[in-house]
C-alpha cells in the first residue's frame, strides 16, 4: 500500500504547532521568517508563506509587516461574531443610548501593541497611536466600557471626534471600512477602577471581548469591550 506523503507546508505547520504546545516557543515569542523556513525545511518561500497563514488565520499567530511573525495569546481565535454599533443594537430595542467620553489622546505605544497594531517595532519609542475610552449606558445605566487603541496612520483624524456624538465604531466604519476581524472573549474580573465605571461589584464576573479590526489598507484598532456579565451575553441581547 502506497504511503500518502505529507505536504510540506503541512509539516512545517506541524513543527509550529509542537513548538508552541510544548512551551518552547511562548505567546508573543517571534517565529522564524518565511526565508528561514524555507531554508530549514528546503521548500520555497511561497510554500513557507502558506503555512504561516494558515496558522494566522486559525489564530494561533500574528503577523506584522515589518516586524515579523510572532506566536498569538494563547486565548486568541478568530470567531465569525457580528460586529455592530452598539448605540443601534441598544435603539432597536427601543432604549435610549448615550455615551460619556472618559479619554480621547495619543500615547506612546509598547511592543505588544506595536505588534498587534502592525507597526514598525524598531522605532517604537518615535511612534504614538490614538487611545480613546467611551463609557455606554442603555436608559442611564453603564452597559459597557470600550478602551480602544487606533493606528494613527490609517485614521489621522479621530482625536477630532465627539464619541459623545458618534461612537468610534460608526466613525471607523466610515474612515477606514471593515474587511477584516479577530476576536478574543474570556470571562474576567473587572480591575476595580472598571467596577466602579460599570456600577458593580468587584467580584462580578465580566464579559471581555478584544477586537482587532482591518481595513484594506492595514490594522485599524485594538479594542476591549468590558460589560457586566449579568447585562451582557454574546447574541448581542442586554437585560435589566
Amino acid at each position: 500500500m502506497t504511503k500518502v506523503k505529507t505536504a510540506k507546508f503541512t509539516v512545517i505547520k506541524q513543527h509550529i504547532c509542537q513548538k508552541i504546545e510544548s512551551g518552547e516557543w511562548q505567546q508573543h515569542a517571534k517565529v522564524p521568517s518565511e526565508n528561514e523556513l524555507a531554508d530549514q525545511f528546503s521548500v520555497s518561500r511561497m510554500t513557507a508563506r502558506r503555512a504561516l497563514q494558515e496558522l494566522t488565520e486559525q489564530g494561533l499567530l500574528i503577523r506584522s509587516q515589518g516586524s515579523g511573525t510572532f506566536v498569538a495569546t494563547f486565548k486568541s481565535q478568530s470567531s465569525l461574531l457580528e460586529i455592530r454599533n452598539i448605540a443601534d443594537e441598544i435603539q432597536e430595542r427601543g432604549h435610549r443610548h448615550h455615551a460619556k467620553q472618559l479619554t480621547l489622546k495619543a500615547v506612546a505605544v509598547n511592543e505588544e501593541i506595536a505588534i498587534l497594531l502592525n507597526l514598525k517595532t524598531n522605532s517604537i519609542n518615535s511612534v504614538s497611536v490614538f487611545y480613546s475610552e467611551v463609557l455606554h449606558f442603555e436608559n442611564d445605566q453603564p452597559i459597557q466600557l470600550e478602551q480602544r487603541f487606533v493606528n494613527s496612520d490609517l485614521v489621522k483624524n479621530y482625536l477630532q471626534q465627539d464619541f459623545t456624538q458618534i461612537t468610534p465604531h460608526e466613525y471607523l466604519s466610515s474612515e477606514a471600512p471593515l474587511t477584516e476581524a479577530t476576536h478574543e472573549i474570556e470571562a474576567v474580573l473587572a480591575q476595580p477602577h472598571i467596577c466602579q465605571l460599570l456600577h458593580i461589584e468587584e467580584s462580578m464576573p465580566c464579559l471581555q471581548v478584544k477586537r482587532r479590526t482591518w481595513s484594506s489598507k492595514g490594522v485599524v484598532s485594538l479594542a476591549t469591550l468590558t460589560s457586566p456579565g449579568n447585562k451582557y451575553r454574546l447574541g448581542s441581547h442586554l437585560k435589566f
